[in-house]
């Protein structure tokens, strides 16, 4: 269960429990089984390995229907459209890979619903790439009809938004109750295994109080994997997008809050250092020595004349914050973010407020 880091020097600290609109009950949680841990069973790499299986099954018969082409180097754009209007074999070939890998992400989603922290959960949200196409879309409601067939209550919906802006959006339910007054924006940032994003977040509270027609205004990528980057690199890059943000919003004179929102892979502790998790990011982000948070308020001490204000989660836990509009019919409820590896976060709505 995810810790309470929270302190009496500030509302809200990093890597809380306790955050405006939800407890974080578990986040980042780490099962495993005689092969080893199972979020490896449902991730992009695993749909992949499934994809070139049933290739290698019909490279004994016949032709395969994708020629040489390594199964990974397959656009997921590509394999959409094959599934969607291509060659009926190739088509079959992607079907089966999606059925064998629903099998895999219902035996995940069950083995999770057994954890303490993870019980009556109402809810499951599916975040990350591998939900941003029609494969994706088709696995996640395969899984769905398998757990409903196995008499699993369990209600499973794909991410309302963008999953690649879905975690700059969830930024906004990291930051203190008075952000919102006399400001229009945030900038939330996401750092991924690959890409790290930053974005301007407009609130729309004037259209909806609940933050529900939150939107990403402007954003800017940097894929750090092409790259291979330093750590002290990517950091001064992601200060440099960050600055490039600030400046667009005054020259748009946007109202920009001092606040910047970081989804961030890994547990985070309460002084923003990461604890675990960091691993497939550029350098070691889990040193001791090394602060992200500081490191930015360093660089940018103030925004629109009042100080800085940075804080940092874990990346699942922010891209399920973007739901928090959309999930007051349920108590408990959690997300899967399916991309490099896989995310996963559960929350209860708090109501004392």
């Amino acid at each position: 269960m995810a810790k309470d880091n929270s302190t009496s020097s500030s509302p809200i600290s990093h890597g809380a429990s306790r955050l405006p609109a939800v407890t974080v009950d578990s986040y980042n949680a780490e099962i495993r089984d005689e092969e080893g841990f199972i979020g490896d069973r449902a991730n992009k790499s695993a749909f992949r390995t499934l994809l070139d299986d049933w290739r290698k099954m019909l490279r004994k018969l016949g032709d395969d229907p994708f020629g040489e082409t390594p199964s990974e180097e397959i656009s997921k754009t590509a394999l959409d459209k094959v599934l969607m209007s291509g060659d009926a074999e190739a088509a079959a070939v992607i079907q089966s890979a999606i059925e064998e890998f629903a099998k895999e992400l219902t035996y995940v989603i069950r083995r999770f619903l057994k954890l303490k922290d993870w019980q009556d959960t109402e809810r499951l949200v599916i975040g990350g790439g591998f939900r941003g196409g029609r494969i994706g879309e088709l696995a996640i409601g395969r899984a769905s009809v398998m757990l409903k067939a196995g008499d699993v209550d369990l209600d499973i919906v794909p991410i309302r938004a963008d999953p690649d802006e879905a975690g700059l959006i969830g930024a906004i339910h990291l930051a203190p109750s008075w952000i919102f007054n006399a400001h229009e924006a945030i900038i939330g940032v996401d750092i991924g295994g690959t890409n790290i994003r930053a974005g301007l977040v407009a609130l729309n509270a004037k259209r909806a109080k609940n933050l529900s027609k939150a939107e990403v205004l402007k954003s800017d990528l940097w894929r750090h994997a092409d790259d291979k980057p330093k750590r002290d690199s990517a950091v001064d890059r992601l200060i440099d997008m960050l600055e490039k943000l600030i400046d667009r919003a005054k020259k748009e004179k946007i109202a920009l809050a001092p606040f910047i929102g970081i989804g961030c892979p890994g547990r985070i502790e309460a002084d923003g250092s990461i604890e675990t998790g960091a691993q497939n990011l550029p350098g070691n982000w889990e040193a001791k020595t090394f602060n992200l948070p500081s490191c930015i308020v360093g660089a940018i001490p103030r925004i629109g004349g009042h100080d800085t204000l940075v804080v940092m989660h874990n990346d699942a836990v922010v891209q399920g914050l973007s739901e928090v509009p959309f999930m007051q019919d349920v108590e408990h409820w959690g997300i899967f973010t399916i991309g490099t590896g896989l995310g996963n976060a559960r929350f209860t709505n708090r109501r004392d407020d």
